[in-house]
């Protein structure tokens, strides 16, 4: 029973919502770099790509996560429907119209894609079965469920949004660090922030946090994995070092402490802001860097604050923690090395 258990999160929590996180990379993500460079070096042709990259961001989540469920073609086509209209269901509070969002196309998709393969490649129709049948079903489950995620996003959101404005040093710790440790996690800190609408500087807070994450674990390991470990960490992902943090969890506590101290810098001092996804990011793409620059602005003091609470305090801090731990034996040579 238990294995049963372990392989349906794994399924649908650690595979599905890492696919939503591709998904959202391959279409909003990729769409939001391009609107920043657009903007920044004036080529409209940018922004105009990323409009039409937002736009389908549901169907691009809706292909992904059925692909990550090994679902048959017709399903997987038929599953960008339902994670389009999944993504931009919603409801209407006061005069704002939040949508359940790649939340919404989650769980939407995973019930069409898992009803649809009962069906897929039973019949000598299936080209319309298949389709109707995953289609159908992902409309009803968006139609039931998306009002409630709807409300539910929005709410923490605002939640998370308001509490980091009131207590910015307490909040900016939780943030930070919380974030920062989903995304070394095996699931998506980019979807996470993207569910809730993070934004301003509890959005600041976590970007910096993701920062951190991936940042301290490129140095810290430096020793070991040396230029390789440092680019394939600092900007591709901290995820890489999971297998290890199972093995020596300690290994864990340098980053997570550079979090604790530039969160607050971050929400205090800087009062760095992001917004959504690119929250969730950190350096992969320097996407989180970007972010931070397109909603705090372009001025002086939004520069140093995103050079120091994303690359040189996050290093410093964790490599100053990561040495004192190496000197009391809490940490060895190897235990940060990565399989090449």
């Amino acid at each position: 029973m238990k294995e049963k258990i372990k392989a349906y999160l794994k399924r649908y929590f650690i595979d599905a919502m890492g696919a939503m996180a591709q998904g959202l990379f391959a279409s909003l993500l990729i769409g939001t770099i391009f609107n920043t460079l657009g903007t920044y070096l004036g080529l409209d042709f940018l922004c105009e790509i990323n409009n039409s990259a937002k736009a389908v961001t549901g169907a691009a989540i809706g292909v992904a996560i059925a692909y990550s469920l090994k679902a048959h073609p017709l399903v997987i086509y038929s599953s960008a429907a339902v994670g389009y209209l999944a993504n931009a269901l919603g409801v209407t509070i006061g005069d704002k119209n939040p949508t359940a969002g790649p939340a919404g196309a989650f769980f939407a998709v995973i019930i069409a894609a898992e009803i649809g393969m009962l069906v897929s490649r039973r019949t000598k129709v299936d080209i319309l079965v298949t389709p109707t049948v995953t289609i159908l079903v992902g409309f009803g489950a968006a139609r039931l469920l998306c009002p409630g995620i709807a409300y539910l996003m929005y709410y923490l959101g605002e939640f998370v949004n308001t509490a980091t404005e009131l207590q910015p040093f307490f909040m900016g710790i939780i943030v930070s660090v919380v974030v920062g440790v989903v995304l070394t996690l095996p699931i998506s800190s980019a979807a996470l922030c993207a569910m809730i609408g993070i934004t301003g500087i509890a959005g600041g807070a976590a970007a910096v946090g993701c920062c951190c994450q991936m940042v301290g674990f490129a140095v810290c390991s430096f020793r070991e994995n040396k230029w390789n470990g440092l680019v394939s960490q600092g900007l591709g992902t901290s995820m890489l070092q999971m297998g290890n943090i199972c093995r020596r969890p300690q290994i864990w506590i340098p980053p997570t402490l550079a979090a604790a101290v530039c969160g607050p810098v971050s929400t205090m001092v800087f009062k760095l802001k992001c917004t959504g996804v690119s929250a969730g990011m950190g350096t992969c793409g320097m996407v989180g860097p970007i972010g931070i620059i397109t909603d705090s602005g372009t001025e002086g003091v939004t520069w140093a604050g995103v050079a120091l609470c994303c690359i040189v305090l996050p290093a410093v801090v964790s490599l100053a923690v990561c040495e004192i731990m190496r000197k009391v034996g809490w940490i060895r040579f190897g235990d940060m090395k990565l399989d090449t």
